[in-house]
């Protein structure tokens, strides 16, 4: 049997359709970490008026967690059937979100038009992640915040990520991710660094809980081995 494609981005624009359906596990996990991650982030910044970029925002659970806190939200993905399912929804919800299609090493916006930027779920996807923490400092206000998560790299979050999550309990679609892309704390705190930006807190992110469906439910954990999740500031 061939071995999957490793970080295949395709499968986010392949369930476009059923983004917001709930029909399918792997998504509803995604949507189920949105809180978890809200519960820190939300320590950092009040977002009622702030212009924020959802970096990364796939079919749009962020971003519209964002928008309902009182955010100016701006979607950007790669995945053209993503964005178009996220522009569906917010506009059937009555959210008023700009959704683009693009990525993080080319962000089409101007210099300092952000008070925030967020990104999940993607560092560990990017094809250059130096320019991708150069871009979100050129974009980002003086003062701004980063507040982003991503997987450590080691032979537990290999384990955790690839072996359980994706091979096992199949809580990702096969190949969602590549383990050589994964990036430590020391390394983004390098990138951050080099970018500009002043590396702040960080925590773990991780399963808390079961929903009634028997899909993980995610808050803050004491250790960064496998998820962890922390902000950064422009200066």
């Amino acid at each position: 049997m061939a071995k999957p494609q490793r970080n295949d981005l395709t499968i986010y624009d392949d369930v476009a359709e059923k983004w917001w359906s709930d029909d399918i596990r792997w998504v509803r996990t995604l949507k189920n970490m949105v809180p978890g991650r809200l519960s820190y982030f939300d320590r950092f910044i009040d977002w009622q008026g702030k212009a924020v970029l959802d970096l990364g925002c796939a079919g749009g659970f962020l971003a519209e967690a964002l928008h309902d806190r009182g955010a100016k939200v701006t979607g950007i993905d790669p995945a053209k059937e993503a964005i178009a399912a996220a522009r569906a929804h917010a506009a059937e919800t009555g959210r008023d979100i700009t959704y683009d299609v693009g990525t993080g090493e080319a962000l089409p916006y101007a210099d300092a038009i952000f008070d925030a930027i967020a990104c999940v779920d993607v560092l560990e996807h990017v094809a250059d992640l130096q320019q991708v923490l150069h871009e979100v400092a050129r974009t980002l206000k003086p003062g701004a915040l980063f507040l982003y998560d991503t997987i450590n790299r080691n032979p537990l979050s290999r384990l955790a990520v690839i072996t359980m999550a994706e091979d096992v309990l199949r809580l990702l679609p096969k190949g969602t991710h590549d383990p050589a892309m994964f990036i430590t704390p020391d390394e983004l705190r390098d990138g951050l660094e080099k970018a500009g930006l002043t590396p702040g807190e960080s925590t773990g992110l991780g399963p808390r809980g079961l929903t009634r469906r028997g899909d993980p439910t995610f808050g803050r954990l004491p250790l960064k081995t496998i998820i962890y999740m922390g902000t950064a500031r422009k200066e």
